[in-house]
């Protein structure tokens, strides 16, 4: 198996995280819509936020994976960051997803002192649940007919990890 190696996300980048963002797996996984343009995931990449860490996942020199960390605005949630990610749907189950979040949870915590991680996740996408679990997040509740997908409502579930 080849090495994955976690970078951060560079504006040159963006065709390739195009490519995964809109493989029709990885877009399920996620709230964006399939065929996002390239421009417009320029504009996204360009607005992030103060303070986002936006990493890739790389094999042999392919960006197969993406992922973002999203400190809290509001000053009282200051402790608190968000997390997604979407990994190539040819490379799901290669361990980018692992090796993403390894490093997400390695940025909260020895880097950035948050306190608090969250996420939304689909209650039916099994494969992610239990990647997030192993990172030490719990489910905190379930949000009925979240969002529409794919022709119908689905339901999503709130996680978190708090480190102590």
């Amino acid at each position: 198996m080849s090495e994955i190696l976690v970078r951060a996300t560079e504006p040159d980048d963006m065709p390739a995280v195009t490519e995964v963002f809109n493989q029709p797996r990885a877009v399920w996984g996620t709230l964006q819509t399939p065929f996002v343009s390239l421009a417009e995931r320029r504009r996204r990449f360009e607005a992030s936020p103060p303070g986002a860490v936006r990493l890739v996942a790389v094999i042999e020199g392919k960006v197969i994976g993406a992922a973002g960390l999203e400190p809290a605005a509001n000053a009282r949630r200051a402790h608190t960051g968000s997390i997604g990610m979407a990994v190539h749907d040819a490379y799901a189950g290669r361990g980018a997803g692992t090796a993403l979040m390894a490093a997400l949870v390695d940025q909260a915590d020895r880097w950035l002192n948050l306190r608090r991680i969250e996420l939304t996740v689909w209650a039916d996408n099994t494969r992610a649940v239990a990647l997030y679990e192993r990172f030490g997040f719990e489910r905190e509740g379930l949000l009925r007919a979240y969002a529409w997908r794919d022709g119908a409502y689905v339901d999503a579930l709130t996680m978190a990890r708090l480190r102590a």
